[in-house]
């Protein structure tokens, strides 16, 4: 785009504070293109991804012609496989962002071709000898965006067309004067249906442009203090074990909540604290005795970002406590 000067203001933000630039440090679409990316970085054509992960990554890799192998996690979320083929890419998630980067090494010290998918850890540091992709939608208020860091290389600016995120973020806007119900979700529907359907791409110049003048530090205090929070008020009362994978050094997406009780999930939603379990469709393709069914079945991703106080995440504890 040439320079312009004049006409309207636009949206005027803070810039130079962007997490991650420099060399080795990719800027795409989603996610999932990250992945992709990786994988093509590896120059890999067969990939292992846990069953326990978004479909969408799934149905993007087979649109791409990628041969995928499923692999299963025990208890500690770890994979039940020992190694994978010269040839292969091996996918290990932070799950909800409570693993610790000793806790990732350990895991990934054991495989090849290692992709570190840290789309629900969005500070987590990147490992050496791996790829690591970082979605920023899932932490900020943007339209799509997402990091690969680290080597092996491969990018050039003319090697993608750059995406355009503006046309469908107006839901950002709505979500301030409306909520997120009504007008704000069927424009986020439209966000995501863009997602969907496109293919791998550039960073918009509106994502990074936002991404550009966020407080990260701020993010960073707010979340590890709801997190804990919330940590010390149920964590009698979670399934999971969380202290055995997390150390000071985490900055979670959420809070999981693991409890066998179906009808505190209705309850939230009730009462409008819009939580929801993630990936149900694994409930029809897992045994009912895997970790992968049980977590799709009755773990609570709870909300404890920056949006949100102290006060505010112990309201939905002293709720959680009182209806179980």
């Amino acid at each position: 785009m040439s320079f312009e000067m004049g006409s309207f203001i636009e949206l005027e933000y803070p810039n130079g504070k962007e997490y991650y630039k420099g060399d080795n440090v990719v800027r795409l679409n989603s996610g999932r293109t990250a992945i992709y990316h990786s994988i093509k970085s590896y120059n890999c054509k067969k990939v292992y991804l846990p069953i326990y992960q978004c479909e969408t990554v799934k149905d993007f890799l087979i649109k791409k012609r990628i041969e995928i192998e499923f692999y299963t996690i025990d208890e500690n979320f770890i994979p039940k496989m020992d190694t994978n083929e010269e040839d292969s890419c091996m996918i290990i998630v932070n799950y909800c962002g409570i693993f610790s980067t000793q806790y990732i090494k350990n895991i990934a010290d054991k495989y090849k071709n290692v992709i570190i998918d840290n789309s629900q850890a969005f500070f987590s540091k990147p490992l050496e000898n791996c790829l690591n992709v970082y979605s920023a939608r899932k932490f900020f208020g943007v339209p799509d965006g997402a990091y690969v860091v680290g080597k092996p290389y491969l990018y050039s600016d003319d090697m993608y067309e750059d995406d355009h995120s503006s046309d469908t973020s107006l839901f950002l806007m709505q979500r301030i004067e409306y909520g997120c119900e009504g007008k704000a979700y069927a424009s986020r529907t439209l966000n995501e249906e863009r997602i969907d359907n496109s293919d791998i791409k550039n960073m918009s110049k509106f994502t990074r442009y936002l991404l550009d003048g966020i407080d990260y530090e701020n993010v960073k205090k707010k979340r590890i203090e709801n997190f804990n929070v919330v940590r010390s008020m149920l964590k009698e009362k979670n399934i999971l074990d969380i202290d055995k994978y997390f150390d000071e050094d985490c900055v979670p997406m959420v809070y999981p909540f693991m409890i066998e009780n179906e009808n505190l999930l209705d309850y939230l939603l009730e009462n409008k604290h819009f939580q929801g379990n993630w990936w149900r469709y694994i409930l029809d393709i897992t045994s009912k005795n895997s970790m992968e069914y049980r977590l799709s079945k009755y773990m609570i991703p709870l909300t404890i970002d920056q949006r949100y106080t102290a006060e505010d995440v112990k309201i939905l504890c002293d709720k959680i406590l009182k209806f179980i």
